[in-house]
């Protein structure tokens, strides 16, 4: 029997999850998708996540990985893109393993779209330093370095004219200000020029919904990086999360049973 994990990707519109086989990279069953609670709030948000958990058959040692729009560390949300201002400070990985009852590992969701297109993507074998990012609302980021992830690069607020360059580039900014695709390009070849001067990347991921029509405006950029759609889309938040789950819980085993062989020597 393969081995599973539960990913689930928590947005500032919607919550969507789903087992994850992780031989495959791919859905062991049909997402689920609940629309994210108004206000999102920490106690709100907690609830539906574990009301998400219990519409499917999870076992109880079925490693559980969750996405969030912030950057995290050490399991703390340290800002709040998308969601309640009150989530800063917040411990997410206590609340949600408490509200859910399964040991639930949380990880910035950019950082999870980038970790499942690096084990199962347009990432897959890759070296050097490697860019994933997702083009939306905003601007995600996810950078790695030899396969290792630099976790929490916000890329997205990269100076440019002055402020965020999500504010110029994002693919929100294009629907909004209604940029044709040659317009847009243009902004995109602006911003990845700058990105490629800052960190010489081997390849570049690019990823977000908009991706799907990546014929319309990666052809006309000149880069001397390769730039790439990525390959898992609109479910990369919730791959690239069950993996990072499967992987925390090995290595808390681990360090378990070597405490033990401590003990015993002891």
């Amino acid at each position: 029997m393969s081995k599973k994990a539960f990913g689930i990707d928590i947005g500032g519109s919607g919550i969507k999850g789903a087992p994850v086989d992780l031989a495959t990279g791919e859905l062991a069953a049909d997402r689920l998708r609940i629309p994210t609670p108004q206000p999102s709030v920490p106690e709100a948000v907690a609830d539906t996540v574990a009301e998400l958990i219990d519409s499917f058959d999870v076992a109880p040692d079925m490693p559980v990985g969750v996405t969030f729009p912030a950057v995290i560390s050490a399991g703390v949300a340290k800002t709040a893109a998308n969601v309640d201002k009150s989530w800063i400070g917040t411990d997410v990985d206590a609340l949600l393993t408490e509200r859910t009852g399964h040991d639930v590992f949380v990880v910035n969701d950019a950082d999870a779209a980038g970790i499942a297109e690096m084990t199962y993507g347009a990432g897959r074998k890759s070296s050097g330093v490697v860019l994933v990012i997702t083009l939306g609302t905003g601007v995600g980021s996810a950078m790695f370095v030899d396969g290792t992830l630099v976790p929490n690069a916000e890329l997205g607020h990269l100076l440019l004219h002055g402020d965020d360059a999500e504010k110029y580039m994002a693919s929100s900014v294009r629907e909004r200000e209604e940029l044709d695709w040659d317009v847009w390009a243009g902004r995109l070849q602006e911003y990845f020029s700058h990105v490629e001067f800052l960190f010489s990347p081997t390849r570049i991921i690019v990823g977000g919904g908009v991706s799907k029509k990546y014929k319309k405006f990666l052809p006309p950029l000149d880069l001397e990086t390769e730039i790439v759609p990525a390959g898992l889309r609109n479910e990369a938040g919730i791959v690239g999360a069950a993996v990072l789950a499967h992987r925390e819980e090995k290595a808390l085993k681990k360090a378990a049973k070597k405490a033990e062989k401590k003990a015993e020597k002891k």
